[in-house]
């Protein structure tokens, strides 16, 4: 009895220290300090992605993949030295996580006007949501006050970011650990329209699975050999690849998600109620896409005096 209401006791601090922090983010945050600080990321943002398209997810998608290890720290974006290992070289990252460079330009812009205050954390959080918003999908407020991480690790990126093979259960049991439901995580995934994966991650799925459409991995093989070619790039959606829509849906209800992690949120599982009303319903899916991104960029948090804002995203102060 004593250890379960200790446990409990333990659960209601974290509660009450996770509520702390998010009570000190706002997205009025820099009205003050600096106030021209979003629309000088946003300007940076859509430079960028009108000189590559492909950007939008990738913006996206390294938003995501920062929160899920250690938190929305810009952990993410650290180099490589003697005593910090990357997660950019983690399995989940190398050769395929983008846009480093694109919020670094983006810190340096926002530096030029109000140097060492506005964090690499929270720059990354407002580039998704611009990304998102540049390609036709959802704005939605971002709160702000993050602080960047002084470490990062690659041992967390390998064991915390999802795997394109991964079965429905393990998608569902990754999210709940961070706080996200299942209708998060389906939302979420709907930003896969925009993304583009590499023939290794799909292989096996358009030659060895059956439930997939016959045409379409029939279209798909013809990028991706049985044997080579693995870095060979492949748009998630080939309708709409460069549009935010719900299209991404559609496409798994006719058994054509490209990978494996895609798929099982329609085969007859918990989610498939999910993904049909966001087919349905883009209106719904657009909506809940931001209110989960909003919740996901709650995980982890450093604010106030934990952590710093470092002058250079790649590199601790």
């Amino acid at each position: 009895m004593a250890a379960k209401a200790g446990a409990a006791a333990f659960m209601f601090v974290l509660f009450l220290v996770s509520v702390a922090c998010q009570a000190q983010l706002s997205p009025t945050f820099y009205d003050t300090s600096c106030p021209t600080a979003t629309s000088t990321i946003r300007r940076a943002i859509r430079r960028a992605i009108a000189s590559d398209r492909r950007m939008a997810a990738s913006l996206i998608r390294l938003h995501f993949h920062d929160c899920f290890v250690q938190g929305c720290d810009a952990s993410i974006l650290l180099d490589e030295t003697s005593s910090i290992q990357s997660e950019k070289t983690a399995l989940g990252n190398m050769n395929s996580a983008r846009g480093y460079n694109v919020i670094e330009n983006a810190k340096t812009e926002v530096e030029k006007i109000c140097p060492g205050v506005v964090s690499c954390a929270d720059i990354i959080a407002v580039a998704a949501r611009d990304a998102s918003a540049y390609v036709g999908g959802p704005s939605y407020a971002v709160k702000l006050g993050r602080r960047d991480s002084t470490t990062a690790s690659r041992t967390l990126a390998n064991a915390e970011l999802p795997a394109f093979f991964e079965d429905l259960e393990s998608l569902i049991s990754r999210f709940q650990k961070k706080g996200l439901t299942a209708r998060d995580m389906v939302a979420l995934s709907g930003s896969h329209t925009l993304g583009q994966a590499q023939c290794f991650t799909f292989r096996e799925r358009i030659y060895n699975h059956s439930n997939v459409d016959a045409g379409f991995a029939s279209t798909r093989r013809r990028r991706c050999p049985r044997v080579g070619s693995d870095s060979t790039l492949a748009p998630l959606d080939l309708v709409t690849p460069n549009s935010f829509d719900n299209n991404y849906f559609k496409n798994l209800m006719q058994n054509k998600g490209l990978l494996q992690s895609d798929q099982v949120l329609f085969n007859g599982g918990s989610t498939d109620s999910i993904v049909s009303e966001y087919s349905r319903n883009p209106a719904k899916f657009s909506s809940d896409f931001g209110s989960a991104m909003i919740k996901m960029g709650d995980i982890g948090l450093l604010t106030g005096s934990s952590g710093q804002i470092r002058r250079i995203c790649s590199a601790v102060n």
